[in-house]
């Protein structure tokens, strides 16, 4: 009986040394990817891990890895000089999802932004701010989500471009005394990764998304952001921005296909 206890603890502790040699390997793995990456990216400048400067909300488990929801919150401190957003995926085949650069009407004061990104395989998620004087602020999320770059598109393909393009823009009155708006965009556009199959043919559909997307406050910008693959299906942002009640929202957007479309509307309650 002796000797079946001790056979069943070095089984055990086999195990057990097994399992931590796997999640050793994996998180070297994971360490190992964001150096070459943050230098493909950004070059020799360094990236700082700075929580209180920038704060991402993402599900640590996605319920629909072609569907998962970013918030990103910059205080006011780090705001009032925010240059640009960065969102990166490190796993993602195409692991920057946008860059949005901010404009004069993005305000001085806290900035939110909230998307819906695809996530390939389980991957830290990372959102970088760059300020006006060049530093590079990050919060990093990892996020367990896996097969959402290649998940069939919820429409078939005709009638996904038949409304492709079509603009939605809402705008929401402050919240607090900030004297921000919010606003949020919806683009219908199909967003096609180029991983993505055909069902009804069994050939990879051609990638085909919205890669510039231009925001204005009356005549003053917002943001310009640049996009790849990873932003899901049916673009949908929001974002606060700094405005007077008369003046409208503007959208401008484009796609890989050279098509462009606009949108424009009033804020509420003008």
């Amino acid at each position: 009986m002796a000797s079946k206890s001790r056979l069943l603890a070095t089984a055990m502790a086999a195990l057990l040394a097994g399992l931590a040699l796997c999640a050793a390997a994996q998180a070297a793995e994971e360490a190992d990817i964001w150096p070459a990456l943050s230098k493909d990216i950004f070059g020799a400048r360094e990236v700082v891990e700075d929580s209180t400067a920038i704060v991402l909300e993402a599900p640590y488990r996605a319920e629909d890895a072609a569907l998962v929801p970013l918030t990103i919150r910059i205080p006011a401190a780090v705001g009032a000089r925010a240059k640009k957003l960065t969102l990166i995926i490190d796993k993602n085949p195409a692991p920057v999802v946008a860059a949005f650069t901010f404009g004069p009407a993005a305000g001085l004061g806290a900035r939110t932004l909230s998307t819906r990104v695809r996530i390939d395989m389980y991957s830290n998620v990372r959102a970088v701010v760059e300020t006006e004087d060049g530093k590079l602020l990050m919060a990093t999320k990892y996020v367990k989500a896996a097969g959402g770059c290649s998940a069939p598109a919820l429409k078939d393909t005709d009638a996904a471009l038949a409304e492709a393009g079509k603009i939605q823009i809402r705008t929401f009155d402050a919240a607090d005394t900030s004297g921000l708006r919010e606003g949020q965009l919806m683009i219908r556009h199909p967003q096609y990764s180029g991983l993505q199959l055909n069902q009804a043919t069994g050939f990879y559909i051609p990638a085909k998304f919205i890669r510039a997307i231009d925001v204005h406050a009356g005549d003053a910008l917002v943001f310009r952001m640049e996009g790849g693959i990873s932003l899901s299906e049916n673009p949908n942002i929001r974002f606060t921005y700094a405005s007077g009640a008369s003046d409208p929202l503007g959208v401008v957007a484009e796609d890989t296909d050279g098509k462009t479309f606009t949108g424009r509307t009033v804020p509420s309650g003008t």
